[in-house]
This record gives C-alpha cells, sequence and structure tokens, in this order.
C-alpha cells in the first residue's frame, strides 16, 4: 500500500506543493528568523530548533541576537558567555558546535551554498545542511527530520515498524527530495515543518485542518495517529549522589571538562566521588532536594545531600563560587533550578 501510495502521490506532485505552499503562506507562525531572514539568523535558529520546540526556542533566539548579532560578534565571544546564553536550552553540544562554526566563517571561510559541503561542518547533519542551503541559497534538497517523517508516513500510509527514527528517515527521505520544488524550495520545507508542528501533530493529527489531506492516503484509512511505526527506545535507570557544600558563603561547584560529552564546560554540584568524599558518608547527610533528568538513553535521580566541605586541596574541576556570583558560571539546566529551589528554601537568592 505505501508504494502505490507514494506513487500516486508522486503524481500529485504539483498540486500538493501548491495546496502546501498556499497554506504555508497563509497560516505560516511569524517567527524572528523569518521575518528578518538572513545566513546567521537561519544558521542560528536551525541549532537552537535540533530536537527544541519553537516556543521553547523563542526568548533564547532574541537573548542572542542581543548579544551575538553575527558570526563575527560570536566568533569573539568567550565559550563561557556562549554557554551561558545557551543556558536551559539543553544538548550543549549544540553551542560549542555553532561557536566554532562561527569562528570558521568569520575567519574568512566562505559560506557554502550546497548542502553537501555544509555536512561535516561543526554540529551540521543532512537535516541542518539541507535547511541551511534551501532556506538561504535555495537548494532544491529536503529536510527531513521527526515532523516531516511523520507526514510522509502517514500521507503515503506506510506502516512499515522503523527499528529508530533514523531508519525512518533514510526510508522516506527519497519520497521527501522528490516533492521539493525547483522554485523556493525554502519555503516548501519551512512549510513541511510548519505542518508537522501545528497541523500533523503526533497523537491527534488535526486532520480537519490539514491543507493536503486530500492527498493523505493514512487518512483516507482512517487511522493516521498510528503512523509512523517506531521501535520504542530502552532506557536505563542510573541513581547519582550530589553533595551541597558551603564554606565562606561559597558553594562548591564542579565543571566538567572537554571530555565531559553533552555537559562539557557546564557547572554542576559535585558528586560524592568528583568531590573525594566517601559515597557512604555523603548518603548519610541531610537530603535537601532530590531531582530526575534524561540524558539520552539515561533516565537520572540525583539526590543533593548537605555535606561538610572535603578537607586538603581541591580536586581537578572543582571550585568555590560565591553564592552572590552563581549567576556568571553556565550551570546544566537541572542544577540551575535545583540550585535555586534550595536557596529559596532558606531565603538565599540565586538566579
Amino acid at each position: 500500500m505505501a508504494t502505490r501510495a507514494a506513487a500516486s502521490l508522486l503524481r500529485s506532485r504539483a498540486a500538493f506543493q501548491q495546496a502546501l505552499i498556499g497554506w504555508y503562506r497563509v497560516h505560516a507562525r511569524d517567527l524572528p528568523w523569518r521575518s528578518e531572514p538572513s545566513l546567521y539568523r537561519t544558521v542560528v535558529s536551525e541549532f537552537m530548533l535540533q530536537q527544541t520546540q519553537v516556543t521553547t526556542v523563542l526568548p533564547y533566539f532574541a537573548r542572542w541576537m542581543d548579544a551575538f548579532p553575527d558570526f563575527t560578534a560570536l566568533a569573539a565571544a568567550p565559550e563561557d558567555r556562549v554557554l551561558r546564553l545557551w543556558e536551559g536550552l539543553g544538548y550543549y553540544a549544540r553551542a560549542r558546535n555553532l561557536h566554532r562554526l562561527a569562528r570558521i566563517l568569520a575567519g574568512g571561510a566562505e559560506a557554502p551554498r550546497e548542502a553537501a559541503s555544509w555536512i561535516g561542518m561543526p554540529g551540521v547533519g543532512p537535516y541542518t545542511a539541507a535547511a541551511i542551503a534551501s532556506i538561504a541559497f535555495g537548494e532544491p534538497v529536503a529536510c527531513v527530520d521527526g515532523n516531516v517523517v511523520r507526514i510522509l508516513a502517514r500521507l503515503t500510509a506506510d506502516a512499515t515498524l522503523f527499528p529508530n527514527g533514523a531508519a525512518a528517515v533514510k526510508a522516506l527521505a527519497p519520497v521527501a527530495g522528490k516533492l521539493v520544488p525547483e522554485v523556493s524550495p525554502g519555503d516548501h520545507n519551512q512549510a513541511m515543518m510548519e505542518l508537522g508542528a501545528t497541523v500533523c501533530l503526533r497523537a491527534v493529527p488535526l486532520c480537519g485542518s490539514c491543507p493536503v489531506r486530500r492527498f493523505c492516503a493514512g487518512a483516507k484509512q482512517g487511522d493516521p495517529a498510528a503512523l509512523p511505526r517506531l521501535s520504542p527506545k530502552p532506557s536505563l535507570q542510573r541513581v547519582v549522589a550530589r553533595v551541597w557544600c558551603e564554606k565562606g558563603g561559597a558553594l562548591l561547584l564542579h565543571r566538567a571538562g572537554s571530555a565531559g560529552g553533552r555537559l562539557a564546560g557546564l557547572h554542576e554540584l559535585p558528586t560524592a566521588e568528583q568531590a573525594g568524599i566517601p559515597a557512604a558518608e555523603a548518603a548519610q547527610g541531610p537530603l535537601l532536594a532530590t531531582g530526575k533528568r534524561s540524558i539520552t538513553k539515561y533516565r537520572i535521580t540525583e539526590s543533593i545531600h548537605r555535606v561538610a566541605p572535603p578537607k586538603g586541596p581541591l580536586r581537578p574541576g572543582l571550585a568555590w563560587v560565591p553564592l552572590a556570583d552563581l549567576d556568571v558560571p553556565a550551570l546544566s539546566g537541572p542544577h540551575r533550578r535545583w540550585v535555586k529551589q534550595i536557596l529559596d528554601k532558606r531565603g538565599d537568592k540565586a538566579s
């Protein structure tokens, strides 16, 4: 069924494109990177929108543009300030890669015009490359992310059980590519993103408002919400004990080094091991807070215990940060919230 439906969709390619772009030009959200387009604003928005919703990105984008209005300003900024402006968006490798990319382009390298030449630059994969090339330079190449996969799986009634999102992207990318028009491909790609974000929703698609419903085999079958079919992601549970140490009006924090993966360059409350305190001793300290967060496949429960300051010289990565200056270093989003909650409970202030 999926093959026949895909063939039918492609035969109606021109009508599909016309219906989609006509809807987009009337109903597209007024977003700052669309209303004042530029290569820089396109690049920044695409980095921020990786795995993050538009409503979350909007205030960050505004602050970012005030602080770093172009590639040159971003390239000149220290990494700590870049991470501080990104704080709360998560996936901090995006900020570091965007910073590296700005330094490449501000250093005299010419911005590529084709998606293939963007791939491999810091933080740029196939989707981001296609978005930049189609929106900023008009290259007719398809952007295929989770939203587009969802639309195409429903349009073609593709009931394949994909092992993961990457497999679904690979399978549906050829159809996406054939649907992209030669004229205004960036608008087409943004229209597909807009459709997935506002109409062809994951759990409850708004089929009654869909401008391309007449092309949708999934809607004709009666259960488009069941598509696409993706195997559930396995998750692993972890428990981490953190320590809360104060001395002379300062809080002990740990800064992850360059080998810290997603958290590289960010500050967090140290684990007992990082602070050089026996785990059993730390666990006996008063429990100040418990929080949960997810990092990739891990579901992490973190407990924060008050303990006495460690004796002797501080271990690498540790630093005393005055409570009055906690707004200066970049903290991971969860730890910023937990530190603020603990201080608020006792009447202290933290930004």
